[in-house]
This record gives structure tokens, sequence and C-alpha cells, in this order.
């Protein structure tokens, strides 16, 4: 609900601040006097488009401010009334549910402070306009969701929302009560549309998944083909090296051998020059315990002798067996080419043949995994049929209840119209189901059309295009009101007529058009709308504003002397007790004659609803 609504430098405006009444509130003036700057500041904080030209001459930039009232309640209760509704729906579901005020506050980051949210808007001569949420500045969308939760202009430009199918669908659902079902339809949906985004990906995966399996298949045949083994790729090059070195090697031994113990080649013609470094050692180590001198160390160098000598003894035999083997045997060309195969492995899956052997193994089950997934793409789709049945059934019982509901919400609107002075005018709603694979959407499966007959014999017209202003916002009137009487009960009707409803309702041209008795039941109309939400209505006419709780006067008054320049200013005062009846007077005839002001006391008198009167009353 709107607490209270500050303008300043916008238009003739120079500064105004308004506290409508919690039920019904009328705004009067003059033509031209400037009540539709009022309408400009509610579209600023609405999250409207910027107007530079309507600053106000000589100022620098136009601000306005609305402060709503908002309990806390509305997520809470919105939630409580869908656990009764549904079971096994979550918090998230109920938010969407709620539409969510503080929820988006709280997403922008902004809470509440003594249950009430700040929207303001600055627009600037030069550069960009700024929105400001709970003192926070925030994007104009999100000052826009915010205030679409708030606040309902019908006039003019944006009342014509009401002509996208996405608004007319809104409204019937909010008309219809139809929470229940449409919370167990969105958790159908969105699980369907889970499934169907799952199965999207894996198809679009499957043909590099059988990319995949082919490589991995190709990659594994081609190790098993060369059966690679452990550490035989390092033993293979080694006996490489010794056969491309057998001269080296032969000749190596030989001198080595020659020198440490001649005879074990075999080539020495007498035992002196058979001697080699093995019999030189162990000569010397016999000279040395010849000695026999008790303190010279002569025998512990012998000893050391001795065990070079068993050091020589065993290089001598290492160095012996060199000599038989024959390395030459080998097939050096089939070496070479086992060799290749192994190294063309290693460089694709090495670096090692550990390596190499590893990722053949695993290989082979990532092969099975990737076989299977066809058998997972059936098993998916099979769920996913299961999936929109469940979603099916629940749009077939949306629809139920959005056809039952249409048909309950034309009728009253095309009854509410006979008195607002549009006789033979009618409102059709169509709820048609939709056919074919992509009936579904995220919105049910259903395709609605608001058609509006202006008179009798005229073509039936999709709303907006057939409508008048001031018809069409009679029409948005007679929805709004009969969307609330479809409602009655199932809040208490507070003492002064405003039931819980957090919503505000703006009206503009509604009376165009309009006089007589027909105005007097526009009024009437007006002051049961207040019973269910906050009304706000631009008129023209006393017999509308006569039933407003609270009543204020726009006036254009002459500048002064000293500000010449700015030329007229527009001021904005609320007129109680003996100034309203006077304001009444005015707009009944135009000026104060005793007549007249009798007149605006006996409308202002009988211009009231019964106090124990519900939403629903019929007049």
């Amino acid at each position: 609900m709107l607490e209270e609504l500050s303008l300043r430098d916008l238009g003739p405006i120079r500064s105004a601040v308004i506290t409508p009444a919690c039920g019904m509130t009328a705004i009067t003036g003059e033509t031209g006097a400037g009540k539709s700057m009022l309408l400009s500041a509610l579209s600023l904080i609405s999250g409207g488009p910027a107007n530079a030209k309507r600053i106000s001459v000589g100022a620098s930039e136009a601000w306005a401010q609305g402060i709503f009232a908002v309990d806390g309640t509305d997520d809470e209760t919105h939630a409580a009334d869908a656990a009764d509704e549904t079971v096994g729906d979550d918090a998230d579901d109920d938010e969407a549910l709620a539409g969510g005020v503080l929820a988006i506050a709280r997403r922008a980051g902004v809470e509440p402070e003594d249950g009430e949210l700040f929207l303001a808007r600055t627009v600037r001569a030069t550069g960009r306009s700024r929105a400001v949420l709970g003192g926070k500045t925030v994007p104009r969308s999100v000052l826009a969701a915010v205030a679409g939760e708030l606040v309902t202009i019908h006039g003019q430009a944006e009342q014509l929302r009401i002509a996208s199918a996405a608004r007319q669908r809104d409204f019937l659902d909010h008309a219809a009560d139809d929470g229940r079902e449409l919370a167990a339809y969105h958790a159908a949906w969105r699980e369907l549309a889970d499934m169907d985004a799952r199965l999207e990906r894996l198809r679009s995966q499957e043909s590099s998944a059988r990319a995949q399996a082919d490589y991995l298949r190709e990659s594994v045949d081609r190790i098993n083909a060369v059966d690679p083994h452990p550490g035989e790729l390092e033993e293979l090059k080694a006996k490489r090296d010794r056969i491309e070195n057998a001269a080296d090697i032969a000749e190596g031994v030989s001198h080595a051998l020659a020198a440490l113990d001649p005879s074990q080649l075999e080539l020495a013609d007498s035992p002196a020059e058979a001697a080699g470094a093995s019999d030189r050692i162990l000569e010397a180590a016999q000279a040395l315990r010849a000695i026999h001198v008790s303190d010279g160390g002569f025998d512990e160098l012998a000893d050391r002798l001795e065990s070079v000598n068993a050091d020589l003894a065993d290089i001598v035999f290492t160095l012996s067996g060199h000599l038989g083997e024959d390395v030459g045997e080998a097939d050096l060309d089939t070496l070479n080419a086992r060799i290749h195969d192994l190294d063309e492995l290693t460089r694709r899956w090495g670096p090692g043949i550990e390596d190499v052997i590893a990722w053949r193994d695993k290989a082979a089950f990532d092969i099975e995994d990737l076989d299977a997934s066809p058998e997972k793409l059936a098993e998916l789709e099979a769920e996913r049929d299961r999936l929109h049945e469940t979603a099916a059934k629940a749009a077939a019982r949306l629809h139920e209840a959005r056809a039952a509901a249409a048909g309950r919400l034309a009728a009253r609107v095309t009854e509410e119209l006979s008195s607002l002075a549009m006789d033979g005018a009618s409102l059709e709603i169509r709820v048609a189901p939709r056919e074919g694979a992509d009936a579904l959407d995220a919105n049910g499966g259903d395709d609605i059309a608001f058609l509006f007959t202006p008179y009798e014999g005229s073509p039936q017209l999709p709303m907006g295009k057939s409508a008048s202003g001031g018809e069409l916002s009679r029409l948005m009137l007679a929805l709004e009101l009969s969307a609330a009487d479809m409602h009655a009960g199932e809040a208490a009707v507070g003492e002064h007529g405003a039931a819980p409803s957090d919503m505000t309702f703006i009206f503009d041209e509604v009376d165009a058009g309009v006089g007589g008795k027909a105005a007097v039941e526009l009024g009437r109309r007006l002051a049961r709308l207040a019973r269910s939400s906050q009304v706000i209505v631009v008129t023209h006419l006393a017999q509308v504003a006569s039933w407003a709780d609270s009543q204020f006067v726009v006036t254009k008054e002459p500048p002064d002397a000293d500000d010449d320049d700015l030329g007229v200013v527009t001021t904005v005062a609320e007129v109680k007790d003996a100034a309203r009846v006077h304001e009444v007077a005015r707009m009944l005839s135009g000026s104060e004659s005793e007549a007249s002001l009798d007149h605006a006391r006996e409308l202002l008198a009988s211009s009231r609803l019964p106090l124990a009167g519900a939403v629903g009353e019929t007049d």
C-alpha cells in the first residue's frame, strides 16, 4: 500500500507530498493544473521511462519517491496457503507463487525498515536517471519489478500492457485463484524441462562418444598387437647397444684380462709371460710377509694387498665371462624394428611402457562405459515420456481451473460494464488448449485471449485494439472489481474498507465520456474495489470524487513577482470538511453558490457504502 508520494521539480509542481487513504483517494483539479504530473511521479518510481523535458523550468533535476507499507506477511501468507494446498511444494515454489515483493527486494540486497519500502527516482536534465530502492542504488529493472508487485496503473499507455497474452494469462490466474494447480504444473514442468536439457546434452555428446569409443578400440588393438612388457624397451636398447659395440667390448675385455690375468686368454708362451697384475700383487704380499719385523706394519700391508687381489680375482672372473658371450647372433634389424614399435607406443601413450600398459587397461573400461550410453539414453527417454505425461495431466487440471474461472470472470465483467455507461459491451475470455508435441511451455498448455466487444454489433477484437482510453479504463475497473468479487471472503474487510492487499490501483481517464447516473455507479464501483485494495483515481467528476475516503486538489498558482521567470506553479493539497464541500461544489457547477454547496453536501453524504457490506456486495 502506498503510504506517501513525494515529488519535487516535476513539471509545474515544485514540491508536493500526498498521503493517500488506505481505501480510495481522489485527485481532482482544473484541466491543465498538472494532475498528470502525479501520474508521472508514480510512473517514474515504477521504473517507467525518464523524460528530462518534464523537469521544472530552472531546475537541474526532478525527484519522486513512494513509501510503501510491506508488512512482511506476503511471502509467508502465500507460502502457508501453498503449503495447505499442495503437498510437497518447497519454499521456492511458494516464493514463485507469492510474486515476492520482499524476495525481489532481498535479492537486490534491500531489507524493509519498519515494514516500509522506499522507491525513489531522480531524473537529471543532463545524464542518466537514478533508481533507488531502500536507500540503495539499483537498476531501473529492479525498481520496475518491485513496483510491479505494488502498483497497477490504468491510464493511457500503461493499461495497454494488458493487451499482451502474458498479462492476460497472469490476470486470469490471479482471478481464478488457481495457485495449487499452477504450482503443481510448475513443479512438473521444471522436472520435464530439466530432463529435456539432460537428453539434449546426451544427444549432442552421443556422436562424439561414438568417435571416442572407436578411437579407444583402435588404440587398444594397436597396443595389443605390439604386446609390450614392463621393462622390455630398456632391455632391448641395452642389448642393441652391446651388439653394435661387440668389437669394442671384445677388444677392451681382452686388454683388461691381459693386464690382470693373461692366463685367461691362453696367449702366453711361458709362466713369466703369463704373469699378470693379480700374480704380481700376490707376490708382493708374500714378500712383505717375509719381513720379520714386529712393529713395521708389513703384515697389515700384506693383508690389504691380499684383499685387493681378491677384488681383482672377482673382476677377472666377470670379464672372463664376457669372453664367451656371443652377442652377434641376434638379428639387429629385428631388434631395431621391435624397439621402433615400442617407441611409437611411448610417444602416443607414454612416456614409459608401463604408462602405455596402464592407459590400455583404463581405456578398456572406458569403452564399456561409452558402449553403455545408448541403453542409458533409451532409459532416460522413457523417463522423459513419464514426466511429460505427468506435466500434461497437471496442464489439463490447470486448464480446467482457468476455463471455469474465465467463464465466471467474463460474465461478471460484462455485467459490470452495463453499469459503467457501456451498454452492449461484453468480454469473452478464451482458454484454448494447444495441441502437438510442443503444446506445453513454462506457463501451461493454453492460449489465452481477452476479446472485447465495445458495443452491440461491433466485431470482437483483442483488448487494446477495440476500446478508447476511457473505455479501456472502465474495462480494467470492471476486470479488477470482478477479480476482487471472485476473491470475496478470503480476507476480512477492515473498518475503513481496506482488505489486507498490498496492491495500489491507479485509474486515469476512467471517467472519460461518463456522466449522470453512470458517473455515480462508476464512483460506487471504485469504492467497492477500494475495500480490497488501495485505489487512487484522477477524476473530473464530483460523482466519482465524492466516494473517496480522501481527496487532494491540484491547483495552479500565479508565480511570485520575484519568480516570474518560473511561470505558473502548481500546488497539491488535501481538502477536508468544508474545503472538500467547496471543491465538490466547484466540480459540480463550476461555482460555489449556496445551491451547489448544498448539492455537494448531499452528494458526499449519499456516497457511502454500507460499513457491513462485503467486497462482493450487490447494489
